[in-house]
């Protein structure tokens, strides 16, 4: 039985991966800072704990004949080249990155984004073959790409595949997307104003489609990036409507062409003026992939995962690093004021 190592199996992404590995015949480790036990693992997937940032802990669990490491928070060229220097005791690698390393043809990347004109426009879909940022530490995009290209200059040595993940959604996310149109429904607002017409997409990329190019791409060992993302791309708009679907709401949904008519309102985490959806073709002829879920069907346990962790807490609280992210995503006075003016 070949064995796996998950780094992060405890994430949004490690643990439907570690189910998925392990119904494919492999030995899993589990390995995450705290240890814990996802309770859908099969008995035999073995949980250890593991501060990635202890070389010598790594190395211990990693072992002296690993088949596969499948690394979830893998970040900046220093994770690289940790994962390099065990070339000669793991057989392969399948790396998480992110789309966010592309830039387009002007040099224009998501660290650019809030500058005036400062938005990417990419070709769509967006092939792996779109030109990157430089590798470097100044941000999450150049600390993903160093990492990129750490690794894809020892594949004679180490072959891992990097998925480029688009939007990632599921449960246990720390800043899932969706919350944005949760909460207003729990909060009872039955009006909501999207900007660009509602008509931005951000590809969005399920857990469960990413569990399964990690399963596929273990079994085809190679140096390689592949686009990880669904098999569709929806719209703000569909999004809204297809979680109040879950939900049991209806809501009256006020378009605005162009971008936000003030701050906060009618901008969403989904809301992009041009159109970021990636080109999956390169996974399906390497991989065999083909989609497993469709974006609707994943909602209901993404919506009760949300509901769950907001009952009784401010939002700010249960999802901190949304904040931090996005500021206040609920101006609701803001957005009363401008609908009474429109």
């Amino acid at each position: 039985m070949k064995r796996a190592v998950v780094i992060g199996a405890t994430g949004q992404i490690g643990r439907p991966a570690v189910r998925a590995l392990a119904r494919d015949g492999w030995a899993v480790t589990a390995a995450s800072r705290g240890g814990d036990r996802d309770p859908s693992w099969p008995d035999d997937v073995r949980s250890v704990r593991l501060d990635r940032e202890d070389d010598a802990a790594l190395t211990a669990v990693i072992g002296e004949d690993c088949d596969l490491v499948v690394d979830m928070v893998a970040f900046g060229a220093g994770h690289a080249r940790q994962l390099t220097s065990l070339a000669g005791r793991v057989g392969s690698a399948v790396v998480v990155s992110s789309v966010s390393v592309y830039e387009d043809d002007r040099g224009r990347s998501f660290d650019t984004q809030a500058e005036p004109g400062g938005f990417p426009v990419y070709p769509v879909p967006i092939p792996e073959t779109q030109r990157t940022v430089q590798p470097g530490e100044t941000s999450y995009s150049t600390r993903k790409a160093a990492l990129e290209h750490e690794l894809l200059t020892v594949g004679d040595r180490l072959p891992a595949t990097l998925l480029r993940a688009g939007a990632v959604h599921g449960p246990h996310c720390r800043t899932p997307r969706e919350l944005y149109f949760v909460k207003r429904n729990l909060d009872g607002r039955r009006r909501r104003v999207l900007a660009q017409g509602g008509a931005s997409r951000f590809h969005p990329v399920s857990v469960h489609t990413l569990a399964e190019l990690i399963r596929l791409a273990a079994a085809r060992p190679a140096s390689r990036v592949l686009n990880a993302c669904d098999g569709e791309a929806p719209t703000v708009a569909e999004i809204a409507a297809a979680i109040d679907g879950v939900m049991g709401v209806r809501t009256e949904t006020v378009l605005v062409d162009g971008p936000p008519p003030a701050p906060t309102v009618g901008d969403t985490p989904w809301t992009v003026p041009v159109p970021v959806v990636c080109d999956m073709s390169a996974a399906e002829r390497e991989l065999g992939h083909r989609p497993v879920v469709r974006y609707a069907e994943t909602l209901p346990e993404t919506v009760e995962w949300i509901e769950r962790r907001l009952a009784g807490r401010d939002w700010r609280e249960a999802y901190p690093k949304m904040f931090q992210t996005y500021g206040d995503l609920f101006d609701y006075a803001a957005e009363d004021a401008w609908l009474d003016r429109a």
